[in-house]
């Protein structure tokens, strides 16, 4: 065989996440793992989540790795050189009405000059379920399989899937905003595949006051497309969630259950590749909040991170503060420049007096090395699943505070399925962060969760070993699809 015809046969994904922080991160690792399997990867990013990842990595960050390329689209939103998330609710409505286009163009590109490069024939391309709308139909186009990737558990996926049978049946989206506190959230929903007498307050909210919400739409748009996928890759494990994984699995054809991903990529990744220490963070890191932590007792510190959408008020901000403060516990504190709504984030000075010697602030970090680090003993989050996936892989118990999105539905799991998290108020009061940080750091109920997610970390280290059920489900997938 000649060399042009091995390129030819070599397999090539372009893998496109949606443009927000944690759905890149996942995406890239699920790109390193194709890597490993031979793939060739374009990886495609916005042309504004791109600049900034060269503004914090470095003009030539991205480049010059074998078989592996960083590639940019347009979000269809005017440029901007800020360097905060954008608005969620504009960049949904963009993707929606302006990529489908410019990743067809994409993906022809790739194809033409492909007899010309060293970059073979498009073969596959792995989407961010949430962005289908702009990849389904090149795939269509160009005859190729497609394969969603859910950056979200299946528990918050099948809420998703409620959401055409909730607009039926007029439970939402919601008439008004009384209707997030009259009680009306605690209506119980017992038809969901897997789910017993879930909360409507426990599934995914986004934004659905009112019947032209962009969030509502954009979401139970892409839950509803999920069928045309070839196959649907989710980032959690067999052990984690079977009941809803056998029950998605009755629904469609090819659903893979493979995580956590950092496991395997720490595991299939070879450490000398030039791949294994790049990452996508949109947020400058700061490590020297690593070596602080060297310096304190093992499990003694609570790592507090909202991610990187969640915005507070000024008020929650400070209550947030004097509850940590009163604590008297030690704790690394993320504190984005954008965190705070319309304001910058000013801390109270008796904060400032009270915390001093056993507080750290930063603006980024790299959170799976704070999260394994011997010192992290908790961690008080928004519920992304991003970060409690991390946490559960490193170990490390739970205070949530689930914010929008998938959220609710991964902190109701976390907290009373799961039992590894101690769910916060939507009302941040001082009192009670003070006395879940006591409770999660030094209390009974924390000792209990500390037992109980070494439990779940001990079943998806077994799930991502090479015999485990997720590097099988991997291998499946590869074999099923793409030989």
């Amino acid at each position: 065989m000649d060399a042009q015809s091995a390129l030819a046969r070599r397999r090539h994904a372009v893998c496109i996440p949606a443009p927000f922080q944690s759905h890149i991160g996942a995406m890239l690792k699920l790109a390193k793992l194709l890597y490993t399997k031979g793939f060739y990867i374009s990886f495609v990013n916005t042309e504004y989540n791109h600049r900034r990842l060269l503004k914090m990595m470095g003009p030539g960050a991205l480049d010059g790795f074998h078989g592996f390329q960083f590639l940019t689209i347009t979000d269809g939103l005017p440029p901007t050189d800020a360097d905060s998330s954008q608005d969620g609710v504009a960049l949904c409505d963009a993707v929606g009405k302006n990529m489908s286009a410019p990743f067809s163009d994409l993906i022809s590109n790739l194809n033409r000059t492909a007899s010309n490069s060293n970059v073979p024939p498009v073969t596959c391309i792995f989407s961010d379920g949430f962005v289908s709308v702009a990849t389904n139909e090149a795939a269509q186009e160009f005859d190729i399989p497609i394969i969603h990737l859910w950056t979200i558990p299946i528990c918050a996926f099948m809420g998703l899937k409620q959401y055409q049978m909730l607009k039926e049946k007029g439970l939402t989206p919601l008439k008004d905003t009384s209707y997030l506190t009259n009680g009306y959230q605690s209506t119980v929903i017992d038809w969901i595949p897997g789910i017993k007498n879930i909360k409507l307050w426990d599934l995914p909210a986004f934004d659905n006051t009112g019947p032209d919400s962009i969030f509502f739409k954009f979401t139970m748009d892409a839950a509803e497309r999920a069928n045309t996928a070839s196959a649907m890759i989710f980032h959690t494990f067999d052990a984690l969630e079977s009941e809803l994984l056998n029950a998605l699995s009755s629904m469609f054809p090819r659903v893979y259950a493979i995580g956590p991903l950092s496991l395997l990529v720490n595991k299939l990744v070879e450490e000398e590749s030039p791949l294994k220490t790049i990452d996508c963070n949109l947020w400058k890191e700061n490590t020297k909040c690593l070596q602080w932590l060297d310096l304190k007792e093992p499990k003694s510190v609570l790592y507090v991170n909202f991610g990187s959408t969640t915005v507070l008020t000024r008020e929650e901000l400070v209550e947030f503060a004097m509850g940590l403060a009163n604590s008297k516990r030690p704790f690394l504190w993320i504190i984005r420049p954008d965190l705070v709504s319309g304001d910058s984030a000013v801390l109270p000075q008796e904060f400032i007096e009270e915390t001093k010697g056993r507080s750290m602030l930063a603006s980024w970090c790299p959170q799976e090395a704070v999260l394994n680090h011997l010192s992290t003993g908790g961690f008080l989050t928004h519920c992304g699943w991003n970060s409690i996936i991390e946490s559960l892989s490193a170990g490390v118990p739970m205070i949530c505070w689930p914010f929008f999105a998938d959220q609710r539905s991964n902190c109701t799991y976390a907290c009373s399925k799961w039992e590894i998290g101690l769910e916060l108020s939507s009302v941040v009061k001082r009192e009670e962060v003070e006395r879940l940080v006591k409770e999660l750091m030094e209390g009974d109920k924390g000792k209990q969760m500390k037992e109980r997610i070494t439990e779940w970390n001990i079943l998806a280290q077994e799930a991502t070993d090479s015999n485990g059920s997720s590097s099988i489900e991997f291998d499946n997938l590869l074999n099923d699809l793409l030989t």
